[in-house]
């Protein structure tokens, strides 16, 4: 029997191993050992990134590896000090760079009216040259004064998650762990609908509907987008957050025709959503969280609030003042940057910004409660954490300035929405894409190639040379890693995400 075994005991191990085991014991002597199968290789040991090799991954990501990292003070330190000094010198870079392109216009100025150019052809070719100067000025001083902080902003609120995102962590899991989660505010999720959140929606639609008119008489608002089968869709969305928000007057949503990546809203249910963000969102789940945010803005009557501020007419006297710094070519800051790429659509950008991107408060509750409407609709509420990422590393420290403009620290903003997200019931599933957002995106690259043919035609609040080359951009593409536009990387693998 022995024999026998030893012939065949191999092929029976893996045909009858269980019964083979429980036999012997009483086999007396055992088979020969098997030989065993070589495993797999033992990976050497992995050499760990660098900790600024870690800025360039994804909120998402980070808020899942931080606990697995492990870095010094001392390192933090270090790189925080980096960050620093990268950005002042960056920022240095690019207001040298106007400075620069100030004194070479104000010569070909002095060029132009002087008495030396006598043929036509010299003074067009200057008009275009001046043009191109000032073009490729405001690109800079946008880069120095809003796009070159952003992104190192981005970059130091990965620093601050990968540094204190596990201890945050152990306190929501000790707040969810106790139930003190629940005494949050607006934590009754299972109420919305049914909630108040700010008293007097329904008084803000007289106020929303005149500002909305003002704004449409004066050209400040860019002009809707005709396309049916994107505004239904985009309206379709829109309605489906807001029947599972907190809104009790009815929604009106406008696509506009609009390059600027962002949406708006005005008091008592007007939601505004650019053809820049519908191009620059991936799916509708993000699409979705934005509007989301917007409505959260009406629900608490954040514009209300902003006016009894800054009254309307005021508001309109601020922008009169922009159109006529950016008329006189005095203008150096972020209004001029709009006013060069999209004409009037520039100055109803500034008025934008003005009526509702200047409270940070605001901003943090209309991303919570545009979580939970997002959530509360089915949608992944991950998609708003995800469409801030791309905008803050692939887009925004340029294309998104407006996103961005005046807004919440990053760490703080991405936390807060990220324990939001931790304290919503789970569901067993999730809308993040759709076919009829891929749909809609099909739609979009006709009238978007429409509206830039149209662009060439629309009035500008400063005079433009005709038949000159259009402008060109020399520093800055979505994707650009800012170490690498600023001259600054000092780490290999930086230079993509």
């Amino acid at each position: 029997m022995i024999d026998s075994f030893r012939k065949y005991g191999r092929r029976a191990v893996v045909v009858l191993l269980c019964e083979l085991l429980v036999l012997l014991p009483a086999l007396g002597a055992p088979p020969p050992a098997a030989k065993q199968p070589a495993g797999p290789a033992v990976p050497a040991p992995v050499e760990p990134l660098p900790l600024q090799a870690y800025l360039v991954k994804s909120y998402l990501t980070l808020f899942k590896i931080s606990p697995e990292l492990h870095f010094t003070d001392a390192q933090y330190k270090a790189e925080e000090a980096r960050l620093t000094k990268n950005q002042a010198s960056c920022v240095h870079k690019f207001k040298e760079k106007v400075d620069a392109y100030n004194k070479r216009i104000s010569a070909d100025r002095r060029k132009l009216h002087g008495r030396k150019l006598v043929t036509r052809s010299e003074r067009h070719a200057l008009r275009c040259k001046i043009q191109d100067l000032r073009f490729e000025r405001g690109e800079d001083r946008l880069l120095a004064d809003h796009g070159v902080p952003i992104a190192y902003q981005n970059m130091k609120a990965k620093l601050e998650l990968i540094q204190n995102w596990p201890t945050d962590y152990k306190q929501i899991q000790q707040e969810l762990a106790d139930g003190a989660y629940r005494n949050r505010r607006w934590g009754d999720v299972k109420d919305i609908g049914f909630r108040v959140i700010a008293k007097g929606q329904s008084k803000d639609i007289r106020l929303g509907e005149e500002t909305i008119q003002q704004l449409k008489q004066e050209g400040m608002l860019p002009p809707e987008v005709k396309n049916k089968a994107i505004v239904s869709y985009v309206r379709r969305v829109a309605m489906r957050v807001a029947s599972h928000s907190d809104l009790h007057v009815p929604l009106h949503l406008y696509v506009v025709n609009s390059n600027v990546i962002n949406a708006f809203s005005f008091p008592g249910g007007f939601v505004f959503v650019n053809l820049g963000l519908l191009r620059a969102v991936d799916n509708e789940s993000e699409l979705a969280g934005v509007i989301g945010h917007e409505i959260g803005h009406i629900v608490a009557r954040h514009g209300h609030k902003l006016m009894e501020r800054a009254t309307l007419a005021s508001i309109f006297e601020q922008a009169g003042e922009v159109a006529a710094m950016v008329m006189t070519g005095g203008i150096a800051s972020l209004g001029e940057y709009y006013a060069l790429q999209y004409g009037f659509e520039g100055l109803g950008m500034m008025l934008n910004l003005k009526l509702l991107g200047v409270s940070r408060e605001y901003e943090l509750q209309a991303d919570q409660l545009g979580i939970q409407y997002a959530w509360n609709a089915g949608y992944d509420p991950t998609g708003f954490i995800r469409f801030f990422d791309k905008m803050a590393t692939r887009e925004g420290y340029v294309n998104g300035v407006a996103w961005f403009y005046d807004h919440p620290p990053f760490y703080q903003r991405m936390v807060d929405a990220m324990r939001e997200i931790d304290f919503l019931p789970k569901k067993s599933q999730y809308i993040v894409q759709t076919s009829a957002f891929l749909q809609m995106k099909k739609e979009l690259k006709p009238v978007v190639a429409m509206g830039k043919k149209k662009a060439k035609n629309r009035p500008s609040l400063i005079p433009h040379a005709k038949g000159c080359m259009a402008p060109r951009k020399l520093h800055y593409k979505p994707g650009d890693n800012i170490d690498n536009l600023c001259g600054t990387a000092s780490a290999p693998g930086l230079a993509k995400k």
